[in-house]
């Protein structure tokens, strides 16, 4: 504020509280420039919501003491941080190899954030829509059908036999046995069955990974994937 909107505010403030009003022309001087000295970089308003003399009708509202010019720019910090609290810094147009361009891009659009000259820019939603998805992109989707192509998964299945054991199953129409906790070895659902080595003393001296699963946990899973599709049959049938 220039020391003409200190004056207004001042002003103002003695509409609301006469005891703020300074009748000796020196004080009302040492006023002015006191107010200046301390709220030099705060605005009067703002496009996005800040008003100084909104921060002083909202003090006088909740306390029953004179205003001071920290009662005006604790409120104006509170709006800063709020802002940039919100903020998402957008990628700068300037070119990437010029750091200082970047940088001052950047730092640019957060201060004009932070004075309530622009509003904060969101950060972009996460969306499950294809809608408006490239036709090439959508192409290489339906060409593959999964984040990893058909290539790089056989030369994968070597080392991750329980894996390509299970997609198999799921390729062939078997139910997935890994879908289901296993009710032998107790292994959760999505890990692989697991074999005990029991030692002389009848402790268990390792536990490995099997690569097929207990024949239980197929019965099972086969039970689950039966009763699954009976439910969806039902309202057909209905």
């Amino acid at each position: 504020m220039d020391r003409r909107e200190i004056a207004a505010l001042l002003a103002y403030i003695g509409r609301l509280d006469p005891r703020s009003t300074r009748t000796d022309e020196g004080e009302a001087r040492d006023q002015l420039a006191q107010w200046h000295e301390l709220l030099g970089d705060v605005p009067m308003a703002t496009p996005h919501g800040w008003d100084a003399r909104v921060a002083a009708r909202q003090h006088f509202r909740a306390s029953p003491y004179q205003i001071q010019p920290a009662d005006v720019v604790r409120p104006w910090e509170s709006y800063r941080r709020n802002r940039l609290a919100l903020h998402w810094d957008p990628t700068p147009s300037a070119d990437p190899d010029d750091q200082a361009a970047w940088t001052a891009e950047l730092v640019g659009t957060r201060r004009a954030v932070a004075a309530g000259m622009a509003q904060p820019a969101q950060a972009p939603a996460i969306t499950s829509s294809q809608e408006g998805i490239n036709p090439r992109l959508q192409a290489r989707l339906d060409q593959i059908g999964s984040c990893i192509p058909p290539a790089a998964r056989a030369a994968l299945a070597p080392f991750r036999p329980a894996r390509a054991a299970r997609e198999a199953a799921v390729a062939q129409g078997r139910p997935d046995a890994l879908s289901v906790r296993c009710e032998w070895c107790l292994a959760p659902v999505g890990e692989p069955c697991r074999r005990r080595r029991i030692g002389p003393n009848d402790g268990v001296r390792a536990i490995t990974p099997r690569t097929d699963p207990h024949p239980g946990r197929f019965d099972l899973a086969a039970a689950q994937q039966a009763q699954r599709t009976e439910q969806a049959q039902q309202p057909a049938l209905a």
